[in-house]
């Protein structure tokens, strides 16, 4: 009769995703893994036929994961303030799985940080229009930027190279957030993208 496997796939994955917290998803080999749980690397392919395969599932946990902190910032006063907040978050507390999620996803997997995005722009559409009296068009528009300035301070934080306390951070989004909605409510064209710059500029310089 075959030998009993010890340790089940969920198990497996679970070591996986520990050995990334701690050592990031380059470290995650067959020989880490079987150490982990203190047998060879044999049960790992009883369930994957490859250190890829187990790599993507740790692909899948650190999305679900993230998108649980969505649905958590959502439930706040101002719900695309808390996605914002948490995704912030995120990358605070899960530097590792943050960076596997979208800085160095597995092969195969093109443009996950713009499909967050995009999931993110549906999820805090409404509230947006609602809160800020906008349409879908630029509400969508207004999250990108925020957006934006956000995955620049998170690519910062789990690089270790970000320089601003969590008030700095605050505020800054606090000046994107006053600034771009103020553009957007009184720059004719500006959502479309089919204003006068050079009007604008000059506008601005005069003043």
């Amino acid at each position: 009769m075959p030998p009993k496997v010890k340790f089940q796939k969920e198990e497996i994955i679970e070591a996986a995703v520990n050995i990334t917290r701690e050592k990031g998803i380059s470290a995650v080999t067959a020989r880490e893994v079987g150490a982990v749980l203190g047998v060879s690397s044999r049960p790992l392919f009883t369930y994957f036929d490859t250190v890829d395969e187990l790599k993507r599932e740790v692909f899948d946990y650190a999305k679900k994961l993230y998108q649980d902190y969505v649905k958590e910032g959502l439930t706040a006063e101002i719900p695309f303030l808390g996605v914002g907040q948490n995704y912030i978050r995120f990358a605070k507390e899960e530097p590792e799985l943050y960076k596997y999620l979208f800085l160095n996803p597995p092969v195969g997997v093109n443009g996950s940080a713009m499909e967050v995005l995009r999931l993110s722009q549906e999820l805090v559409r409404e509230s947006l229009m609602r809160i800020y009296h906008m349409d879908g068009d630029t509400a969508d528009k207004y999250f990108r930027d925020l957006w934006l300035v956000a995955y620049s301070l998170t690519t910062l934080i789990v690089t270790g190279n970000c320089p601003y306390t969590d008030e700095e951070i605050s505020a800054l989004f606090t000046e994107f957030s006053v600034s771009i909605c103020k553009a957007y409510k009184e720059i004719p064209g500006l959502p479309e993208g089919n204003f006068d710059k050079d009007a604008i500029f000059r506008a601005i310089i005069k003043e």
